[in-house]
């Protein structure tokens, strides 16, 4: 699936405010942000999707994307949600385990081996990465996402619409 083509070519927000649950959680203020090691462990007792913030301390969209983007209330209670959000800067220098592998910091790309790993070499941030609830068919989306845009795609995959309709309608 290109994400890159649908997310260029969104032109709207997707109409309606969603679920009475995501309006009484729009009280919360921010994304509950977790490791790789704490959405492993929820992904055991409750599957979600996975979304995955790729970013670094020197990026400016970076921060862009986190005051406007992953500021916004809806957004912050639907991806509370329906989501396991991941924040992973990707030059940390502290090893992570995930799915029984160990990833380190490597010095001669200057960046983290899960973070290569999981944008396929292609370093550009910020990088959005969406999974499946097994950790699976990972979707990247390179570059500061507008909140209209981040709402369709987190609802086009969120609501498993992606299995049934293809972008261009549901953008419809």
């Amino acid at each position: 699936m290109a994400l890159a083509l649908f997310a260029a070519t969104i032109t709207t927000a997707c109409a309606g405010k969603g679920s009475q649950e995501t309006q009484a959680a729009e009280s919360a203020t921010e994304i509950k942000w977790l490791t790789f090691e704490q959405a492993e462990q929820k992904m055991k007792e409750q599957p979600k999707k996975v979304l995955i913030d790729m970013y670094t301390s020197w990026c400016g969209w970076c921060k862009v994307m986190d005051k406007k983007t992953y500021a916004s209330p809806g957004l912050v209670a639907y991806v509370n949600e329906h989501y396991y959000a991941i924040k992973f800067d990707a030059e940390q220098k502290a090893p992570v385990t995930f799915m029984g592998k160990k990833y380190e910091y490597m010095s001669a790309n200057k960046a983290h081996e899960l973070a290569i790993q999981l944008m396929q070499g292609r370093m550009s941030y910020p990088t959005t990465i969406f999974m499946d609830e097994n950790f699976q068919n990972p979707m990247q989306q390179p570059g500061y996402l507008e909140l209209p845009v981040m709402e369709g795609i987190l609802k086009y995959l969120g609501s498993n619409t992606h299995k049934s309709m293809p972008w261009n309608e549901f953008q419809r």
